[in-house]
């Protein structure tokens, strides 16, 4: 009877062993953010939707939502990047005055912790400020400007997003440039994952002094677009004066009517991608959120 016994154990063993394994899913504990603009067919913000309203999907779990705020009051902290590279030159005392009013909106009007840094970049990328709500700090440091040299973009937005990381509130990077990338050590991804891991949307402003195909960076525009795209920001191709002030305006805008979605991952299949892909579904299907692509663990 033992020898029966220790047979059928080894026999269960054997069999145990050819069965797949169960699935494994991760349980996280770390609330992920999402900053969201929702908007018509038209453009048109719209502001006054309940948690209801919204679905997420963690790779394609659904997930719920633990965290909503409409028209979200926490404080911005705002990474100005503006290129001063040689290509720049004639249109950089234009660029930084409207830099200067975009900022002094942000100021006056919004959360009393709301604050800003200036980086500027060429061939290397410097940080002019700290987080300041002192705008005639950031005023004396943008006067001596001149521009020269390449476009350290990528470095520039990595910089930034380091800098962001130990900010409490939103994190947002602006950046104002004429082209894409030409001197950086940083790759394009390497820009993208660090603004993914401070959960900050980059909003571009493209200077277009050349409106045909001929001569433009197109290279440089498309990588903008998908850096937008990817972290929920937007790209703008403004002219310097009143079309570059007016897209200031509208990342502006865009700042003051957020919605703030926070979920804790559950249940979510293993996977060797660090990245999880975010889907942000709304009720009625006139509308559109905008929000970042995902999240890396």
């Amino acid at each position: 009877m033992g020898r029966l016994c220790s047979l059928s154990l080894i026999a269960f063993a054997a069999f145990a062993q050819q069965q797949p394994a169960p699935p494994v899913f991760r349980s996280e504990v770390k609330l992920v953010r999402l900053l969201a603009t929702v908007k018509d067919f038209h453009g048109t913000m719209i502001g006054g939707l309940d948690k209801s309203d919204f679905t997420i999907l963690d790779n394609g779990v659904r997930q719920e939502i633990a965290v909503f705020e409409r028209y979200t009051a926490q404080p911005l902290s705002i990474a100005v990047l503006l290129d001063t590279s040689a290509s720049i030159a004639k249109d950089l005392k234009i660029a930084t005055a409207s830099v200067k009013r975009f900022l002094q909106a942000v100021i006056q009007d919004g959360n009393p912790n709301d604050e800003a840094a200036l980086f500027t970049f060429n061939h290397e990328v410097s940080q002019h400020t700290g987080y300041t709500r002192k705008i005639q700090q950031i005023e004396n440091r943008v006067k001596p400007l001149k521009a020269e040299a390449g476009t350290s973009l990528y470095d520039a937005i990595y910089l930034a997003a380091q800098s962001l990381d130990s900010r409490e509130g939103r994190r947002v990077i602006v950046i104002v440039t004429d082209g894409g990338d030409t001197t950086s050590s940083y790759r394009y991804h390497d820009a993208l994952k660090a603004a993914h891991m401070v959960d900050a949307p980059i909003y571009s402003l493209l200077l277009m002094p050349i409106l045909n195909d001929v001569g433009r960076n197109i290279g440089g525009e498309n990588a903008l677009t998908t850096l937008g795209q990817s972290t929920g920001g937007r790209l703008f191709t403004p002219t310097v004066g009143a079309e570059l002030d007016q897209a200031l305006a509208e990342i502006l805008k865009d700042l003051r009517t957020q919605y703030l979605i926070g979920y804790y991952p559950k249940n979510i299949p293993y996977t060797k991608e660090k990245f999880h892909n975010i889907r942000l579904d709304l009720s009625r299907r006139d509308l559109r959120a905008v929000t970042r692509s995902g999240y890396y663990e």
